[in-house]
């Protein structure tokens, strides 16, 4: 059997890691090249104890990325500047990450001509939903400037698609959580800070509702998305779990014993959408479907973070 290449890019930071070990544990016929900038979010002790090639570099560096894309069949590109908090106050570095970095793969793309690329988006680009579910073909309706620079990297790809006919895919996924991720998000910051015995600091009333997807769940959609996809096509990947963000964190705190005291409220955060859901029956049509329960997932995640509290509080 014939070795397959794949490029992940950001494969140092949260859902990158996670999606590498599950390739390595999945395939033994790929070989693995992670291409990481390795900002405060990346991690070299994300991927110990993998079978790989790290370069260290950015996805909007052409010689960088060149130097890890070269010779693969596959990208998957997670890298990208993730926190709303953080773009609100420096939009420039997400727009240079996002966007910029993903036109910088796409023409690396077309140059090596790769056999597929996946662009790891994010429900965000929908905007906020009161009722229903959002599908691949509604309108996009950014509210941030993260969500508004991940929109313009997945039209950018889809523009790549019709203009040069590339092989391309997204991927568009709710609220991830699990192990490895950098604590600036609120599960992991709130665990740790509950470990901590220190306030739990709630935008607004807390009723912001988000649809959780463990993270092994959403490797294993994007997996199936990259063998089982069809080439120009937007696949939504949802846990199904909607929770407000008050029931997050109050469930956090029965797992780990504290009080409710803990939790403060504070200013809402600005353009704060308040719900996001997606209907991910398209994914689900290719044979995907989340295995973990919510409630076994949390236990995973609080567990894992609590046994690595030490390491990663620091980084509050």
């Amino acid at each position: 059997m014939s070795t397959l290449k794949i490029m992940i890019t950001g494969g140092a930071g949260f859902i990158g890691s996670n999606f590498v070990h599950y390739i390595a544990n999945k395939y033994d016929d790929y070989e693995i090249t992670v291409l990481d900038k390795l900002t405060y979010a990346g991690d070299m002790t994300n991927i110990e104890g993998v079978d790989l090639k790290f370069i260290k570099g950015d996805i909007a560096s052409e010689k960088e990325a060149s130097e890890a894309m070269k010779d693969a069949d596959y990208v998957v590109n997670f890298a990208a500047e993730t926190h709303v908090d953080k773009s609100i106050t420096d939009p420039a570095s997400f727009v240079k990450s996002d966007v910029l970095g993903t036109q910088n793969l796409l023409e690396l793309v077309r140059k090596y001509d790769v056999e597929k690329y996946i662009q790891i988006s994010t429900d965000e680009v929908y905007g906020s939903i009161l009722d229903g579910s959002f599908k691949e073909t509604d309108n996009i309706d950014p509210s941030s400037p993260y969500s508004a620079s991940k929109a313009g990297g997945d039209l950018l790809v889809n523009a790549y698609y019709k203009t040069y006919d590339i092989p391309v895919m997204i991927t568009r996924s709710s609220n991830n959580f699990g192990p490895r991720q950098f604590p600036e998000k609120l599960i992991p910051l709130f665990i740790l800070k509950a470990i901590h015995n220190e306030s739990l600091p709630v935008y607004g009333d807390g009723k912001n509702v988000r649809d959780w997807i463990y993270v092994e769940d959403n490797c294993a959609g994007v997996d199936t998305v990259l063998h089982k996809g069809k080439i120009g096509e937007v696949y939504n990947i949802g846990g199904g779990n909607e929770r407000n963000n008050l029931e997050i964190t109050k469930l956090i705190l029965e797992k780990l014993n504290k009080p409710e005291s803990l939790i403060t409220h504070v200013d809402d955060r600005l353009g704060h959408d308040r719900r996001y859901s997606l209907d991910a029956s398209k994914t689900k049509k290719l044979g995907w479907e989340p295995k973990w329960t919510f409630e076994d997932a949390m236990e995973e995640t609080v567990n894992w973070y609590k046994n690595n509290a030490n390491r990663l509080y620091k980084s509050i």
